[in-house]
């Protein structure tokens, strides 16, 4: 195992084993039902470019790691995320991703950003879940701490600062 994936494995770990989970309840949401949190995302995958005009390249990510939530009111403390994301080299990317907890319930959001590259900054939105994150709507965003591209294929990267919020879909205030 390398050094990056016993840090990942270890992070998760200890997420899935810190802090109370969502079922136990972590507090009254706000007003409008909105529950934040926060953490980091570490990420390891595959990364297929081809050259576009310009002299630049676009590329396919396709990555997991852990997704660890240091603040987490409604939600598990640790999941693994998994993303597929698409940067045109002209300095837009997409994607999806899904986080799954400790019980398979899942959490799936859409992504939007920045390159894939260190200090750029994704948004996410969450579009819906499975088993206890059903019907849940939301947003989060987080800055990639650093990227580093590594044999030929692969990368490896930290997101940090990584926050956002959940509510019910429908609720008002």
């Amino acid at each position: 195992m390398t050094q990056w994936a016993a840090l990942a494995a270890g992070s998760l770990a200890l997420a899935l084993t810190a802090g109370p989970s969502a079922a136990q309840g972590q507090g009254a949401p706000s007003p409008d039902g909105w529950r934040a949190f926060a953490g980091s995302w570490d990420i390891t995958g595959q990364r297929s470019t081809v050259p576009v005009e310009g002299g630049t390249i676009a590329g396919v990510v396709v990555a997991s790691g852990a997704v660890v939530l240091v603040e987490a009111d409604g939600l598990s403390h640790g999941f693994r995320g998994e993303a597929v994301t698409f940067d045109d080299g002209q300095g837009m990317s997409v994607g999806r991703a899904v986080w799954t907890d400790e019980h398979g319930d899942r959490l799936f959001s859409r992504l939007k950003g920045e390159p894939l590259e260190t200090g750029k900054r994704i948004v996410g939105t969450i579009t819906g879940g499975t088993g206890r994150y059903a019907g849940l709507e939301g947003e989060y965003s987080f800055t990639w701490q650093f990227v580093l591209l590594g044999e030929p294929g692969t990368i490896q990267g930290r997101a940090v600062r990584l926050q956002g919020r959940v509510r019910e879909k429908g609720t008002t205030p």
